[in-house]
């Protein structure tokens, strides 16, 4: 079966001669439909940089991603702006919400730009926020919302439609342990339903909740833990 994205050997150099920096270095990663893997690693480790290849963002200085099999290399800018819209969604730390548009806009405004009808495009936003339990919420502006709910509003934007790989960096980093949980909770459903997902986090406890862990270190992958069972799983604290 075709990964949802794969990275073969990828390394991303900035720089070139004695200046060069690598920030990722010969990474491979296949995430298969319903996994959920979690990176972790220390500040500067090259976790930002992987999401940030791994959803098209940046291209590698070697190797090749793939979405569903289609190698983004591969792409032009038009047809890889129209996948990452279509197929890839982003969580961030900050939510990036647009203040002056209400939940369900906010939600539905990735569609709209694709070129959905406007009924059509709330229909599905509503239908994502109320996997993210918030469709009571949808005519609310942001600054109406909690901080958990507004990164539950980023994660519907970021599943809504055909979205198949979504791509979170640290997104609990703001949140009380709780709050964290429940956008986890939120995540491993989208998993569940045959989805897939790269959680990017500091935090064990979080990391818990994948099926898998890598484990980064100078732009390296250097470790794996397999077979992850659920939130109050125990991970070794050297491994972080």
């Amino acid at each position: 079966m075709t990964p949802a994205l794969g990275m073969k050997a990828v390394t991303r150099q900035f720089g070139s001669g004695h200046t060069a920096v690598t920030a990722l270095a010969d990474v491979t990663l296949s995430l298969a439909a319903g996994e959920m893997v979690a990176v972790m690693g220390p500040s500067g480790s090259g976790k930002t940089t992987l999401l940030s290849l791994a959803g098209g963002l940046d291209r590698p200085t070697d190797g090749v991603v793939e979405v569903e099999g289609t190698d983004l290399a591969s792409l032009s800018y038009s047809e890889l702006a129209r996948l990452r819209r279509i197929r890839i969604g982003y969580v961030f730390q900050q939510y990036n919400l647009i203040e002056g548009l209400t939940a369900a806009e906010n939600v539905s405004l990735p569609l709209e730009l694709d070129g959905t009808h406007r009924r059509a495009a709330r229909r599905a936003a509503l239908d994502a926020l109320e996997a993210v339990e918030l469709r009571d919420l949808a005519d609310r502006f942001p600054e109406e919302l909690s901080g958990g709910e507004q990164q539950r509003v980023a994660i519907a934007r970021a599943i809504v439609g055909d979205r198949v790989v979504l791509l979170a960096d640290e997104p609990t980093g703001a949140l009380d342990s709780m709050t964290g949980e429940t956008v986890l909770r939120m995540m491993r459903r989208h998993c569940d339903a045959g989805g897939s997902a790269i959680l990017v986090t500091h935090d064990a406890r979080f990391a818990a909740w994948a099926d898998r862990i890598v484990f980064l270190r100078d732009g390296r992958m250097v470790d794996e833990a397999v077979g992850v069972d659920g939130p109050d799983s125990l991970l070794d604290g050297s491994l972080t």
